[in-house]
């Protein structure tokens, strides 16, 4: 599920140009650019923890000025192949981090990006966005939701499963 969550991230980057990078996004405080960058150095960040490192979410990501789907491919690809050399939790004991964590964070700001570039919705895996909300629901509450995630938002009825992520995780959907 991660790897395609990468793959779709990737096709979905590989629309942003650059002259949208100045665009508000669902992520309030952050433009187009940003969240690129954010999205495009997500997966580092994901290797760095898995290795046992520090990781600064609030630090500045390395800015991606054009290419973005290319850029992030190479970080994704890391990150699969991070999880290959780990093994099953089976083969190699407990995960050093949650998978759908970091499937749940790539569905989320993939999501994001899609909103914002005007990406048809409806092309992303709902697999892969169940599977994040499924675990948004399982460890994300009302207390613990600290400055990245606003309440949870009201999804309508009939809402696909990356409308109800967002909602989930506090973004608007309208």
């Amino acid at each position: 599920m991660l790897s395609r969550a990468v793959d779709q991230a990737g096709d979905v980057l590989d629309h942003v140009h650059r002259d949208a990078l100045g665009a508000s996004t669902p992520c309030e405080d952050w433009d187009l650019a940003t969240l690129a960058d954010h999205l495009c150095n997500s997966p580092r960040q994901f290797v760095a923890l898995m290795r046992g490192e520090e990781v600064d979410w609030a630090a500045a990501p390395p800015h991606v000025a054009e290419e973005w789907g290319p850029a992030f491919r190479v970080v994704g690809d890391d990150l699969v192949h991070a999880w290959h050399e780990h093994g099953s939790d089976d083969e190699a004991g407990a995960a050093p981090m949650p998978v759908d964590m970091q499937t749940a964070e790539l569905a989320l700001h993939t999501w994001d990006v899609a909103r914002t570039i005007g990406y048809p919705v409806e092309k992303l895996d709902p697999e892969i966005a169940e599977r994040g909300l499924g675990f948004l629901r399982a460890n994300l509450s009302a207390e613990n939701r600290g400055g990245a995630f606003a309440p949870e938002q009201q999804a309508a009825d009939d809402a696909g499963a990356y409308e109800r992520l967002a909602a989930y995780a506090g973004r608007g959907i309208e």
